[in-house]
């Protein structure tokens, strides 16, 4: 793999494990691919905001008076919050502004928030592509009193359609940036679900999306190869889960959102796999006996981070092995030594090192991720754009609630 990547891979997929297994035909791949880049041009398909052509629902000038909040709160489920949930954590040593993400109703934290003495200087981003997230309306009914939402500390993502958070909305007469129906939350973090928030966290949304379209031109050949080593694992039955493995800091939240769309996107119909977030090298003391002496019944994604700048040198250091070397340098070794071990035991993975920490790095492996997922759906033959027993739950819950209410 070239040096100039700004993202190498090294996928490991034992033939001899997998020998029994069809081989995927390469072509069907190439042209999933194809459909998928001819939904650029499609403006109410998911992929037209990977677009250049396409625009935000909001001029940067609109914004620009919220920019003067040094507190940002965001509140929002899934999808529609952790992907600029997951761009600040990676990218936080740029932003000089406290964020607080609100992603569950959790009593402690919304205790805590009350507790802050000037929480109406606050700027709260409500995001629910329908509307009617019970968790966001309870969230508000919740810091309602203490914060005093109104036009000038408050903004709200939601759909074009009549709602319980548009009708909030439209009462105080805070601003709507309207969420494009077609785009389902886990796949919304190049639209204005995360692109408000980011560009109010003072991220260059321009570099963000700069790179996400290499995947289908540029590096599409690396997208193909991993995808045909990936289809033998999501078709054996020998493999239950994906374990998505971080050896580097600031990726907590991308994880996160990656584990909610692969699992939402092809857990259908009896198929996909469970994906499990690890952390090394800390997990080393915990999983890694499990890892590799246990059932062989895991696919490993290795997350890291290439530190060219060597920092914090350890001089003079009572262990001579360790003197000179940085906490890079060990976390490095010990990613390195794993590698060593799964391919020694036959154990598969896919290996993602990033060369910089910044925009356009991690707009690229959102991206990667997306197409990953989507064209492995088609494989699969499943709808990676759905989650029908989701809805299921959803409707559930609100007849409960309805029917206390009624008593």
């Amino acid at each position: 793999m070239s040096i100039q990547q700004s993202i190498n891979f090294e996928s490991f997929v034992p033939n001899e494990k997998f020998k029994n297994l069809n081989k995927t035909n390469k072509k069907s791949f190439y042209k999933s691919l194809k459909k998928v880049k001819h939904n650029f041009k499609e403006k109410k398909n998911i992929f037209y905001s990977f677009s250049k052509n396409f625009k935000l629902n909001f001029s940067l000038s609109e914004l620009k008076k919220y920019k003067r909040f040094k507190r940002i709160i965001t509140i929002g489920m899934g999808g529609s919050i952790l992907g600029s949930q997951a761009i600040n954590f990676f990218l936080k040593k740029k932003i000089n502004k406290e964020l607080i993400f609100i992603n569950n109703l959790d009593p402690d934290q919304l205790n805590k928030l009350k507790r802050i003495k000037n929480l109406n200087n606050s700027l709260f981003i409500f995001i629910s592509k329908s509307g009617n997230t019970i968790e966001v309306l309870t969230i508000i009914n919740s810091l309602k009193n203490k914060a005093n939402f109104n036009k000038n500390n408050s903004l709200v993502i939601t759909s074009n359609k009549k709602s319980h958070l548009s009708s909030f909305a439209k009462k105080l007469r805070i601003k709507i940036i309207f969420h494009r129906h077609y785009i389902g939350g886990r796949y919304s973090v190049f639209s204005e679900t995360a692109l408000v928030p980011c560009y109010l966290m003072n991220i260059n949304i321009i570099k963000l999306k700069k790179k996400i379209s290499h995947f289908l031109d540029k590096k599409k050949n690396i997208l193909i190869k991993n995808l045909i080593n990936l289809s033998k694992v999501y078709n054996s039955r020998k493999i239950n889960s994906l374990v998505l493995l971080n050896y580097c800091q600031g990726l907590e939240y991308f994880l996160l959102w990656c584990q909610q769309l692969i699992a939402e996107s092809l857990g259908k119909k009896g198929k996909g796999k469970i994906p499990i977030i690890s952390i090394g090298p800390r997990d080393h003391h915990s999983l890694l006996q499990l890892y590799l002496d246990g059932p062989k019944d895991s696919f490993f994604y290795i997350f890291s981070l290439h530190n060219k700048k060597k920092i914090n040198k350890n001089k003079g250091f009572f262990v001579e092995a360790l003197n000179n070397k940085d906490t890079y340098e060990v976390i490095e070794n010990q990613k390195k030594a794993l590698i060593t071990l799964f391919k020694n035991k036959k154990i598969p993975f896919l290996s993602i090192e990033m060369k910089k920490r910044n925009e356009e790095t991690l707009g690229e492996l959102f991206s990667y991720f997306i197409f990953e997922t989507v064209l492995m759906g088609e494989n699969l033959k499943v709808d990676p754009f759905s989650q029908p027993a989701v809805e299921q739950l959803k409707t559930l819950t609100k007849d409960n609630l309805f029917k206390k209410n009624r008593k």
